[in-house]
């Protein structure tokens, strides 16, 4: 039997908060495991790895890199870090959906506060508070998809732990719990830019997905494309379109802040005292490739992203229908 509107849970009820979590948290983890290997190449191509360095602007560099990748280390290497990624996204998956819809509901009280900055501010918000809380598990992923090698397989809990011992505060003056708090600054490495990149991105990825939406549910577009019947829902083709401008559109506008970022997060494999600033990292990458440098693996970035959102918003969004919340 077909849930009617007033058989949904209130947006501030505990089950909606639980429901709604667990459905981002599974959306997220369907959606990631999908493009797992382009996520792969896409990060070796922004820390700008040496083994790598050639295919980045290559007509064929995206094959010749899995190629490579799947020679060296076979399909496990094309999954390599993955298992971070789990661990990571399902909260930040399931937080980001969760904040959004808890955002969204104060700031959109109802039809009349339903503009597109609103929109863009909410899931702003539930960006940041997503990344907060699981940018330490974002930085170790970036690091286990970063180091190569067949010979040089990581493991998590090596990475974590070299991640937490990389700058020496042994000689400093402060008390050990300062410093065990200084250690731990070392997980979020690029944080700073994170934030910069994630306003944006989390901001026009729902703003993009809510119009496209909007513009799907328009009786004259419903019409056309014979879904009318179901006025709640749309079919599984709009659903995906909508997901895939949300994410063409948030990564165009924040793809250059992700690029420092990923440089940022393996500064440490390099050197385990070098803390790259965003400053610098900003001067090399302009030095190195100029403009270019910023859009390094963009196509990837694309080829990625449209799946990733499409599923992740579709996943979502059915399977809040399935566990019956609105």
């Amino acid at each position: 039997m077909t849930n009617t509107t007033e058989n949904f849970p209130p947006k501030y009820s505990r089950e909606f908060l639980i429901k709604s979590g667990v459905a981002g948290g599974f959306a997220g983890c369907i959606a990631k495991t999908v493009i797992a290997p382009l996520d792969r190449v896409k990060i070796l191509y922004q820390t700008n790895h040496e083994a790598y360095r050639d295919y980045a602007f290559s007509r064929h560099g995206l094959t010749n890199s899995i190629k490579r990748i799947y020679r060296i280390s076979g399909v496990r290497g094309l999954f390599q870090g993955h298992t971070a990624t789990l661990y990571r996204v399902f909260p930040y998956a399931g937080i980001k959906f969760v904040a959004y819809e808890q955002v969204r509901r104060m700031l959109i009280r109802s039809e009349e506060f339903e503009t597109s900055s609103r929109r863009f501010l909410s899931g702003s918000l539930a960006g940041i508070c997503s990344v907060f809380f699981t940018y330490p598990l974002e930085l170790i992923r970036v690091r286990l998809a970063y180091i190569t090698g067949s010979n040089n397989k990581p493991r998590l809990w090596n990475v974590t732990s070299q991640v937490l011992h990389e700058r020496d505060f042994g000689n400093s003056k402060e008390s050990p719990f300062f410093t065990s708090i200084r250690r731990l600054s070392n997980f979020y490495r690029g944080f700073s830019v994170t934030l910069m990149g994630i306003f944006p991105y989390a901001g026009m990825s729902f703003l993009a997905h809510d119009l496209a939406t909007d513009f799907f549910h328009n009786p004259i577009v419903k019409r056309a494309l014979h879904s009318e019947k179901d006025e709640r829902h749309l079919n599984t083709w709009s659903q995906l379109t909508a997901g895939a401008l949300a994410g063409v559109c948030g990564q165009t506008i924040s793809y250059p802040f992700e690029v420092c970022r990923r440089k940022m997060q393996v500064g440490g494999v390099k050197s385990r005292s070098r803390f790259l600033k965003f400053q610098n990292v900003v001067k090399s990458t302009y030095r190195d490739a100029g403009l270019r440098g910023f859009y390094v693996g963009l196509t990837i970035g694309y080829l990625k992203m449209i799946p990733m959102v499409s599923t992740s918003f579709f996943i979502y969004t059915r399977s809040k229908s399935y566990l019956g919340i609105n």
